[in-house]
């Protein structure tokens, strides 16, 4: 169970878990993240990436240009007065499908040596029309890891509550400081999206928050899409925030 934790009624979901109104459809990463391939095509060893190297600023990409499916990198953990981020094993989705197992593998590796990609699409029950609920992830990585620190949080309301944001925030700043990575659901419109994401499109994606900057109100993102080569960027909260109604996210 989850240590050195404030009061648990702050933690408790905001609404109840509607989780037979999720359609595998609508919970899918967008095809165009990676092709979708039946044997993924081995990677070479991760490099290492340095998080505050370049600021931690809405938009400032750390690493991009890299989107093979299947490429790793190591990310180093940082810290400053302000910012915080973990170590963590990044890949690129190795299928157009596989945002979530990728998303899950990138926040077990900053506590453990994950599984393959593959082993948790079976232990998700990814199909290629994606992985259903935020709550899959949430069973997933607590299974993994041996521990009931994560929690799946519904974020129904579009715009979000203030409430909502409020717990978020707190949730991000918890969890990063305690070592576990948040991974979020989210729906990007045209219009209302990450770095390089397909600006006609509205993409249904699961993506690793991996850090936060308090003086900046940003956080730390590790996107497994790779979308136009962006795999680790900061984003700001407000948009963050905006991006997981009508989903959720485990933390």
């Amino acid at each position: 169970m989850r240590q050195h934790r404030t009061p648990r009624a702050p933690r408790s979901r905001l609404v109840p878990t509607a989780i037979a109104t999720a359609l595998a459809a609508t919970a899918a990463c967008a095809v165009l993240a990676a092709p979708a391939t039946a044997a993924p095509v081995p990677a070479p060893g991760p490099t290492v990436a340095s998080v505050l190297a370049r600021g931690t600023a809405s938009g400032t990409a750390v690493v991009s240009g890299q989107n093979r499916p299947g490429t790793r990198l190591h990310v180093d953990g940082e810290r400053t007065a302000a910012a915080r981020t973990l170590d963590v094993d990044y890949q690129v989705q190795e299928t157009g499908y596989w945002c979530g197992p990728a998303a899950t593998r990138i926040a077990l590796s900053a506590r453990t040596a994950p599984p393959s990609q593959g082993a948790l699409a079976t232990q998700l029950g990814t199909t290629e029309a994606g992985t259903d609920h935020i709550s899959q992830v949430t069973g997933v990585l607590n299974a993994n890891l041996g521990t009931g620190w994560y929690e799946t949080k519904e974020m129904p309301n579009d715009p979000p509550t203030q409430a909502q944001r409020d717990l978020l925030w707190q949730d991000i700043v918890l969890d990063v400081d305690n070592g576990y990575p948040v991974v979020a659901n989210i729906v990007a419109p045209p219009g209302n999206q990450p770095p390089g994401y397909p600006p006609d499109q509205t993409i249904y994606h699961y993506f690793t928050v991996i850090g936060y900057d308090d003086a900046q109100r940003t956080v730390l993102i590790a996107d497994p899409a790779s979308f136009g080569g962006n795999q680790i960027y900061w984003l700001s909260f407000d948009q963050l925030a905006t991006l997981i109604p009508p989903k959720g996210y485990a933390a």
